[in-house]
């Protein structure tokens, strides 16, 4: 009696264990996350808010990110964003070079250049944030492993001014060291937030993400005399930018052995 209950279960352990090494022949074994570098091109739209919005208008970033992906779907890297934007709400913004016929429109102010003609000197936003980012994807389905809500935390560094573009040069109170009396060089410290969903194709060929992104600048002016307004630009600051993000992946993944042997 006892060498046949022995005997069922030998079959029972046989039955199962044959059944996962069955599995794992023919490719039904759940997939597993893979790892590696991930090459990423971002973009973003973005709405500024606290002293940002005092400054400046709605504004776009722009930039590449290298980052990689462990095997627990951990994401560490580095990015790097440009700032562009043009609607201006600096009302007093060089006032005391501008006359009373002069006129600000479509992101132009107007100024006598040196031969008496007036002039449009446009105005822009300008800045940089650079940083190194950590986070995670927090898979939705079993079936694909690498792909679910990434959550992203970035620290590090921004910068943003006015670019004063005289470009021919031709308003004297514009040039060398006394542009920089108006363009509000501003920099400091940030930290950002990111949620979206990333998704990464089985062949590689369709990745990306898109969702919400916050970014909190710690900033502060860093110009010793502004002309227009006469006084130093020293204040503390608190820049803010709530925008929606989107991205292209070029994963650079790992290839398993038996990737390679089945392929």
């Amino acid at each position: 009696m006892k060498f046949r209950l022995y005997f069922v279960l030998f079959l029972l352990t046989s039955a199962c264990t044959y059944g996962q090494d069955k599995d794992k022949l023919f490719g039904t074994e759940a997939p597993k996350p893979r790892s590696g570098f991930i090459l990423n091109g971002n973009a973003a739209f973005d709405i500024p808010a606290a002293d940002m919005a005092k400054r400046f208008g709605v504004s776009y970033r722009l930039g590449p990110a290298v980052l990689y992906k462990t095997s627990a779907n951990w994401i560490f890297g580095a990015k790097f964003d440009f700032i562009m934007g043009s609607k201006i709400k600096q009302d007093s913004l060089m006032i005391n070079i501008t006359d009373r016929y002069s006129a600000k429109s479509g992101g132009l102010y107007e100024f006598i250049n040196n031969s008496g003609e007036r002039i449009g000197v446009p105005v822009y936003e300008r800045g940089y944030a650079v940083g190194l980012t950590a986070g995670k994807i927090i898979v939705l389905n079993k079936i694909h492993p690498d792909n679910g809500l990434m959550l992203l935390t970035t620290g590090g560094f921004i910068q943003h001014r006015l670019d004063i573009y005289d470009k021919d040069k031709v308003v004297p109170q514009l040039r060398g060291v006394y542009l920089k009396g108006y363009d509000r060089l501003t920099n400091g410290a940030f930290i950002e937030q990111y949620a979206g969903y990333t998704y990464f194709s089985k062949y590689q060929l369709i990745n990306f993400t898109i969702g919400l992104d916050a970014l909190f600048g710690f900033t502060q002016g860093r110009r010793d005399y502004l002309y227009d307004v006469m006084r130093p630009d020293n204040a503390q600051r608190l820049d803010i930018l709530y925008g929606i993000r989107g991205g292209w992946f070029i994963p650079i993944f790992k290839r398993k052995s038996e990737d390679l042997l089945f392929e």
